[in-house]
């Protein structure tokens, strides 16, 4: 897997660099501020971009206004954020209408490499990820007319946990339920979402893009 790396954060962009290559990644560039991410990007187009939300030069969102430009110029290079901050809207502006091949992640999370490395897996093959901080933030705003209130409790979980890019044998391991018993949860969020039969990672993205919408705006 080809990987490029855009963080103003000398020692974290090495840092990161080193752990994808010991991990058998390919890291064919990296960049320090937003204007040479996209750069290098459109030469090198990678599978996946690894993308600080704040970059040089305004040290703002310009690593996000990037991230939602390579995707709209480079829509087969997945992207996954990282972020020191819990900001739901962020993640709902970079993903928009289209979640496949789009994660986001807080920088604390790289620390747990085996979690780091799956989360860019999972965005390389166009599924999606969420920060757990992300989804408990969403799931704490209610709202009357949020349109997930037809799923059951035990189905908001395993969908919050879909949120999260966790498989269905993760999602059993996480809420200490059996991986029928999940699949039967899955099976329920397609019908009740109005989710249509199609290739199952094509849905589940989807079930989450229907999770961000029910939840994004809640306040």
């Amino acid at each position: 897997m080809r990987v490029m790396i855009g963080e103003d954060d000398v020692l974290l962009r090495e840092g990161v660099a080193r752990l994808l290559a010991e991990a058998g990644l390919d890291v064919v560039a990296q960049a320090g501020d937003a204007d040479e991410l996209m750069s290098k990007a459109l030469a090198y187009r990678p599978d996946v971009a690894i993308i600080d939300v704040r970059m040089p030069p305004h040290h703002e969102h310009d690593g996000l206004v990037a991230a939602v430009e390579l995707r709209r110029r480079l829509p087969r290079t997945a992207v996954l954020i990282l972020s020191q901050f819990y900001e739901p809207s962020l993640a709902l502006q970079l993903i928009g209408d289209q979640p496949e091949g789009v994660g986001y992640l807080l920088k604390e999370r790289v620390g747990d490499v085996e979690t780091f490395l799956e989360a860019i897996n999972r965005v390389a093959v166009g599924g999606s990820v969420l920060d757990p901080e992300v989804v408990g933030r969403l799931l704490g705003r209610q709202r009357p007319d949020d349109p997930l209130r037809v799923l059951s409790a035990g189905e908001h979980a395993v969908l919050a946990a879909m949120a999260e890019g966790k498989s269905n044998a993760g999602i059993a391991d996480t809420l200490h339920i059996s991986e029928a018993s999940v699949e039967k949860h899955v099976t329920a969020i397609f019908r009740k979402l109005g989710i249509r039969p199609a290739g199952g990672e094509h849905r589940r993205v989807h079930a989450v893009l229907a999770f961000l919408r029910g939840s994004g705006e809640r306040r």
